[in-house]
């Protein structure tokens, strides 16, 4: 538990960075003001004293005018303090999202399945503004809180021990009260920011599946399901708020109990001349002083408690190590497109009692073109994510070009290895802009050129703005075909020597799909193509072809092998040929 809080305070501090020296001087200028304050009251008891009582006009106007000087030099020594602090706020903020979101981009596949998009985007967000505001406050009422109470309670006993000893009673019974009153909270600030990942995840979900809601006529249920999110986040706030809000009454009887307690006994004190009226005056202002910085302390231990759940989801992330690393020594260079599979087992989750893909053995020559075909769930996907090593094995090791996936550098191999994943993304910009992703330094002719072959310059040149035609978020302006063989075009720009095309064809037409792998054979011949397909007519030219069923394969050979051998592909090839009975991957296997 400990540890664990150090570590916490240990990683968010570690990103004050160049923000060390303001931090520093917010504090410093904090208590500058709270001196300059501090110096008023006794000014204004002397102007009482010795200038108001004996009418002595010119000590009021040298004491005015060095009250003036002081109040100036705390407004200025305030302003810079707050200017500092919202500086150093901000930069922390910045510093954190930056951590969070460069250790999110080394995580692998498993771990980003630890996090959910929600709970990342919030983290992002809210948290990280939860903490930039509870810094802040640290700076400011964190210093200047103490550093007043204790200033004032210096100057008052220097006044008047005995009245000044007042203060501690005020202070101890709001003091237990605070404690008692930060405890019953902390738990319910706690619970805010994980129902704040379901709020999260519920509008993501909506707005991303937009469509899917209104063709469905959903819009009803997720208009409930919002609601009852943040009707959740609503109450929880209610309860821990209903307890804040409970020490202001509490804190005003006690500010009221303590001037009527000092107005009785120093009255008492003026009239026995062992107590001057402007020294009751300077006790009454340093009374507030005293209490409005207890005041201050306590919204100060709130903030801090409210950010203590978001600083640990925080250092969650960063601390996050991926489970994909680098080896010491990593090999820097792909010799060739081989791959090969021996005794591979896979589980996404260690100690599964089913493996994902069991028994793997397969030897994959460098150039081949490779079909992989079997129905839903039968882990096509896993396979190929295992090449370029997205995900670890669990037994067995999978090699590309000779070597072991795990002695390459990640960034050598990945860059040797291109994916076209089944789920196609498009990013906001340019056509020219997102096809570059596959190679930020291809010119325009070889853009264009890796458009042809993926049969993407026909739709592009019928654009308005051809290449240079703006790609909404999410690919919203262009198709499901049109956005799959932009992908391809991109993956083919990559010039890699391992091209996995994971169901990428499957929203274009059997003479589109046809091209597509003719121009693969004709122009990368060197580079080894595993086409994951659900149509036999996609794959059946292939040099070879993998059948897979539940996590293992099935089959391997040629089409005319497979039809010869394997059941599962000759009944789904007769089913979609028209010379069998309807069949599909799903009901065959």
């Amino acid at each position: 538990m400990y540890e664990w809080c150090f570590i916490m305070v240990r990683t968010i501090a570690s990103q004050v960075k160049e923000f060390r020296t303001i931090s520093i001087l917010t504090p410093v200028c904090m208590i500058g003001e709270v001196i300059c304050e501090m110096i008023i009251p006794v000014l204004m008891g002397r102007i009482v004293d010795q200038g108001v009582m004996a009418g002595n006009v010119s000590f009021i106007i040298r004491t005015g005018a060095v009250m003036i000087c002081v109040a100036l030099t705390g407004l200025a020594a305030g302003i810079m303090g707050g200017f500092f602090a919202a500086r150093a706020g901000a930069g922390l903020a910045r510093n954190l999202r930056k951590a969070m979101h460069d250790n999110i981009q080394t995580f692998s596949f498993s771990n980003i399945d630890h996090f959910s998009t929600s709970s990342l985007v919030t983290r992002l967000t809210t948290d990280v503004t939860n903490i930039q505001n509870a810094y802040m406050m640290m700076l400011r009422m964190a210093m200047r809180a103490p550093s007043t109470m204790i200033v004032a309670m210096v100057m008052s006993f220097m006044i008047s021990p005995r009245l000044a000893s007042i203060y501690f009673i005020a202070v101890g019974v709001l003091a237990v009260f605070m404690v008692f009153m930060m405890r019953s909270t902390t738990k319910y600030f706690k619970q805010v920011f994980e129902r704040y990942d379901a709020l999260n995840e519920s509008v993501q979900e909506n707005v991303s599946a937009i469509r899917v809601v209104k063709a469905y006529v959903r819009e009803d249920y997720e208009n409930n399901k919002f609601r009852r999110a943040a009707q959740n986040i609503y109450e929880m706030f209610i309860r821990a708020e209903m307890r804040v809000v409970s020490i202001s009454p509490v804190m005003m009887g006690v500010v009221y109990c303590t001037i009527l307690m000092i107005s009785w006994f120093g009255a008492h004190m003026i009239v026995s001349n062992t107590l001057s009226t402007g020294s009751m005056m300077s006790l009454l202002t340093y009374c507030m002083n005293i209490l409005m910085s207890l005041m201050m302390l306590s919204m100060v231990f709130i903030m801090l408690t409210m950010s203590e759940a978001s600083a640990r989801r925080i250092a969650e992330v960063i601390n996050e190590k991926s489970s994909l690393t680098n080896p010491e020594n990593p090999v820097m260079a792909v010799p060739d497109g081989s791959i090969r599979f021996e005794d591979v087992d896979f589980s996404y989750k260690p100690g599964c009692a089913e493996p994902v893909l069991k028994d793997i053995d397969l030897d994959i020559h460098s150039g081949e073109s490779i079909g992989i075909i079997g129905g839903t769930g039968s882990a096509k996907s896993s396979l190929v994510n295992l090449v370029s090593r997205l995900y670890d094995v669990s037994q067995g090791r999978v090699l590309v070009g000779g070597h072991d996936v795990r002695e390459y550098d990640l960034d050598v191999l990945r860059k040797e290895v291109a994916v076209v994943l089944q789920k196609n993304v498009l990013f906001s910009g340019t056509i020219y802009e997102n096809l570059r992703w596959g190679d930020e330094n291809a010119t325009d002719e070889e853009c264009r050129h890796a458009c042809e072959l993926a049969c993407a310059d026909e739709f592009i040149e019928k654009m308005p703005e051809g290449y240079d035609t703006v790609i909404e978020q999410g690919g919203t302006n262009v198709s499901g075909g049109q956005k799959q063989r932009l992908c391809i075009a991109r993956a083919l720009l990559r010039k890699p020597r391992i091209l996995i095309l994971d169901d990428s064809t499957s929203a274009v037409d059997t003479a589109t799909d046809a091209k597509i792998r003719r121009a693969f054979a004709e122009e990368i011949p060197d580079t080894t193509r595993l086409i994951i397909a659900q149509r036999i007519s996609s794959v059946q030219t292939c040099d070879r072809i993998i059948v897979m069923d539940n996590g293992r394969v099935s089959g391997f050979g040629t089409h005319d092998e497979l039809l010869a051998s394997n059941q599962i592909y000759r009944e789904v090839y007769e089913s979609q040929t028209g010379i069998g009975a309807d069949a599909d991957f799903d009901k065959l296997t």
